[in-house]
């Protein structure tokens, strides 16, 4: 009796995971529409020891995923998805990527947690970075070195990145060998144990600039298409919807953001209004200029790093040339710093001071009420914290910006991410 009509272990595993794509219709109708765009490619074991995405396939190791159950595998379709539809392999620009996969893995698997999904045994989850972004999580990934994605994104030039060790980099410790891969065109290795030579799908080459950028427009009107039908059947989670919503709204850089508002609330303009009969019958405009005062607040409760407050610092510094503002810098943690405040005008350098006491637990209150004693109240109040404390009952008289490392909300005023 022959038994060449048998399926083959490829073909079991094709099964299951043509399964979990029609589960995922069914059940997670945004994840599902988006699965469905990507072709599942069984990959050279050589080069993919998990599972891996370049933007436009998936591909899997037949070992990996004949391990996993059928909610584990619609959990891996899922997270690769995403890694798509993000456009995580756009997003990455001038950062380590490493810690860049790290930070994405990180912000994508607690979405799909909050989807009631069943994670792989080495899907890496850490809550506090629940809600979070992978430009916010990116910055405190240091802290989370011993950490690996356990799938491999395909997206940039392996051998072109730096930071750090290249063998690290991979999900389940895959190899970055470029003979290995079978992007040389090398000949796949003998597979004893699968009773033959399997070859399975080469690794594919990295994306060119102009194909992440086409693939980022692409994936924009696939995710836009997607949530808008999971929204109407009322089958997506609140954290995921809010996490959609974020990204499909316009984006402005924090330094863009920060330069609009500090613009707009400076007062130099022309006025046209009608001269003296001494100045003669011609309306002519005149410059009527109002230095702008901005009192600058440092969250110094250690929640944000040195680095940053020298980015923040040297942002507001450059802006500030520009509008002839006046600056008031302040230190606060549960109390202002007492060696503060420091000022500076439009021509002087702002640079951070050298001592600047803190470490404490963050209240907000003590510098709003430092600012309602001064003589001449500012135009404009900058606010730099992870928005984790004490807030005052009432917003003040004067505007308020928010630059918020992490994910803190604020009860009133301009609040502006920090990426």
């Amino acid at each position: 009796m022959t038994t060449d009509n048998r399926p083959t272990r490829g073909d079991l595993v094709s099964t299951r995971l043509g399964a979990a794509r029609t589960r995922l219709i069914l059940d997670k109708p945004f994840l599902g529409a988006m699965v469905m765009r990507m072709p599942l490619l069984e990959a050279n074991p050589d080069w993919c020891q998990t599972i891996a995405s370049d933007g436009r396939s998936i591909y899997y190791n037949l070992d990996y995923i004949e391990q996993l159950s059928l909610n584990q595998a619609q959990f891996l379709l899922s997270h690769e998805v995403l890694h798509c539809a993000l456009s995580h392999f756009f997003r990455r620009h001038h950062r380590d990527r490493i810690h860049w996969d790290i930070a994405c893995d990180l912000a994508i698997n607690p979405l799909l947690l909050a989807e009631g999904m069943t994670p792989s045994p080495d899907a890496i989850v850490l809550t506090e970075f629940e809600g979070m972004s992978a430009e916010e999580i990116y910055p405190m990934v240091k802290e989370h070195e011993n950490l690996k994605p356990h799938d491999d994104h395909l997206y940039d030039d392996q051998e072109d990145e730096g930071g750090g060790d290249e063998g690290e980099a991979g999900g389940g410790g895959s190899s970055r060998d470029k003979e290995a891969s079978g992007r040389g065109g090398g000949e796949p290795k003998q597979d004893q144990a699968r009773g033959g030579q399997r070859e399975g799908a080469p690794r594919p080459q990295p994306l060119s600039f102009q194909e992440r950028e086409a693939l980022e427009q692409q994936w924009k009107q696939r995710l836009a298409g997607a949530a808008q039908s999971a929204l109407q059947a009322g089958k997506m989670s609140e954290l995921l919807q809010r996490h959609l919503e974020n990204l499909l709204q316009p984006q402005l850089s924090w330094r863009a953001l920060l330069a609009r508002y500090m613009t707009a609330t400076a007062r130099n303009d022309y006025s046209y209004s009608r001269p003296s009969r001494r100045e003669g019958e011609a309306i002519m405009p005149s410059l009527r200029s109002h230095q702008l005062r901005v009192v600058v607040a440092l969250d110094s409760s250690g929640s944000v790093s040195d680095e940053e407050m020298r980015q923040f610092a040297s942002e507001v510094d450059a802006i500030k040339g520009q509008i002839e503002a006046h600056i008031t810098l302040v230190g606060c943690d549960s109390e202002l710093s007492s060696e503060g405040p420091w000022i500076y005008e439009s021509w002087e350098p702002l640079t951070l001071p050298q001592i600047l006491s803190g470490g404490g637990s963050t209240d907000f209150r003590p510098l709003f009420t430092y600012v309602e004693s001064l003589m001449i109240p500012p135009d404009l109040i900058l606010y730099f914290s992870d928005g984790r404390g004490h807030f005052p009952p009432s917003p003040p008289a004067v505007p308020v910006i928010w630059l918020i490392k992490g994910k803190g909300e604020v009860p009133w005023g301009e609040r502006i991410q920090l990426n």
